[in-house]
């Protein structure tokens, strides 16, 4: 592990190599470790230790960036050397104000010893915990459990100076039990938070549950979807237009809408990456200190989030929500979540005359950014609800729906939430969702 001061201390050699007016460098190096199995036998652990080093180089409104995974001083000057070079054959940005300067940026635990170091044997032990759980199931197990940390640090010429050492572990399951699915995954960044085992027990008793399932006719069904699920609709949001960018290109569902409902008034979404519910982060990879924004609000466009770029064109504060690298992305909320309610999902089937229960969704892209309509497909656990019970599996179905639409006829909402990639997210039931298309499995 490098430790704050070498790490400052290579973005303080590459800053001084520059003849840019205004430099930016950023330096990641860590350790992701990967035990995946299958067929309810382990067939690969593999081990990767990696660095990067991204300098984005100023001259008057003309911008160059460049990458090198060499952190020795030579390298150092020659990836310095060719941002220089790039940044003097753009052409202008004429939007393009300043790199940010520097704000203080509070401290938060986001390292865990135990889940960096966590060895091939502690991993094939948990593995074969969850091997076993899925024989007692009468299922086959496979997947993958991860774990590593990662530091990451960023400087610029403006005197920005910022690090952060964070760990990470991730499992994901698929069950299978003859023609039944069943899926789990759990994320944290302490591999204590969260027992495998359980994560085992879920997706091998929906496998169970989802053998021999039957067809049913697309259309329209009220559904109950649980958090996998949910947090992909969420997710969305963020990749169509929960970015300043993408408002001021125009592309964006928030555009001329803030102020005004878009969703029920029983959803609330709010960003903030200092949550230690979530995967939190002090700072964003242009060092700006992270900020809680509330972008929905009891169903109405409230904000959307800033980094630095998208900020001063508009004479506003970056929010901490750049993303790295050139930034012709824009900012994304990355540390998102949904308010819970006071229900259950065993209340949402309950309360359902005829409807369909999701695990998750698979295969999920975007159609209409501004009508917020996606398309995928049905994975892993897809249930027939009829008069308050879940009666008999389905084959998998395609949906072709508007995220806000949805979102704007969900009658309840679970007190429960799970945290996912981007998102902590609570199970919903909501009215109307549109299948468009039938599987054969």
């Amino acid at each position: 592990m490098l430790g704050r001061d070498k790490a400052l201390e290579i973005l303080g050699t590459a800053i001084a190599y520059s003849q840019a007016e205004m430099t930016q460098v950023a330096v990641e190096i860590g350790e992701s470790s990967l035990t995946r199995f299958a067929n309810s036998v382990i067939h690969q652990n593999v081990s990767e230790r990696n660095a990067g080093l991204g300098v984005k180089a100023v001259i008057g409104k003309r911008i160059g960036f460049a990458t090198t995974n060499r952190l020795d001083e030579d390298s150092i000057k020659t990836v310095v050397d060719k941002a220089v070079s790039f940044a003097k054959h753009s052409e202008d940005n004429p939007d393009f104000v300043s790199l940010p300067t520097p704000k203080p940026v509070m401290q938060i635990e986001t390292y865990d010893e135990r889940t960096a170091t966590y060895s091939p044997e502690d991993r094939a032990a948990v593995v074969a915990g969850m091997i076993a759980e899925a024989r007692k199931h009468g299922a086959s197990a496979a997947g993958s459990l991860s774990n590593g940390y990662e530091e990451f640090a960023v400087a610029n010429s403006l005197g920005v100076a910022a690090y952060n050492v964070f760990s990470l572990a991730g499992l994901t399951t698929v069950m299978t039990a003859d023609s039944g699915f069943g899926y789990a995954d759990r994320i944290s960044t302490s591999i204590r938070d969260f027992d495998p085992i359980e994560a085992a027990v879920e997706a091998a008793a929906r496998s169970v549950q989802s053998r021999n399932p039957e067809a049913i006719e697309p259309g329209e069904y009220d559904v109950v979807l649980l958090p996998y699920a949910v947090a992909e609709l969420v997710e969305f949001l963020s990749y169509l237009g929960l970015g300043a960018l993408a408002v001021q290109e125009g592309r964006s569902f928030m555009c001329g809408k803030v102020g005004q409902k878009i969703a029920g008034e029983n959803v609330t979404i709010w960003d903030d990456g200092l949550d230690p519910r979530g995967l939190p982060r002090s700072f964003d990879p242009e060092g700006v200190p992270k900020q809680r924004v509330d972008m929905i609000v009891n169903g109405v466009a409230n904000a959307v989030v800033y980094d630095t770029y998208t900020a001063y064109k508009e004479g506003k504060e970056s929010t901490g929500h750049g993303i790295g690298g050139i930034g012709t992305h824009g900012p994304f909320p990355t540390n998102m979540f949904m308010q819970p309610g006071d229900s259950s999902v065993e209340e949402m089937i309950a309360s359902t005359k005829k409807g369909i229960l999701v695990t998750r969704f698979h295969y999920t892209n975007a159609i209409h950014p501004i009508l917020t309509v996606i398309t995928g497909m049905t994975r892993d656990g897809t249930f027939l609800i009829e008069s308050g019970k879940i009666t008999k599996p389905l084959k998998n179905l395609r949906f072709t729906d508007s995220v806000l639409e949805r979102l704007s006829n969900v009658e309840l909402i679970s007190k429960e939430t799970r945290r996912q990639a981007w998102a902590v997210v609570p199970a919903i039931k909501a009215r109307g969702f549109r299948f468009t298309g039938a599987t054969e499995f």
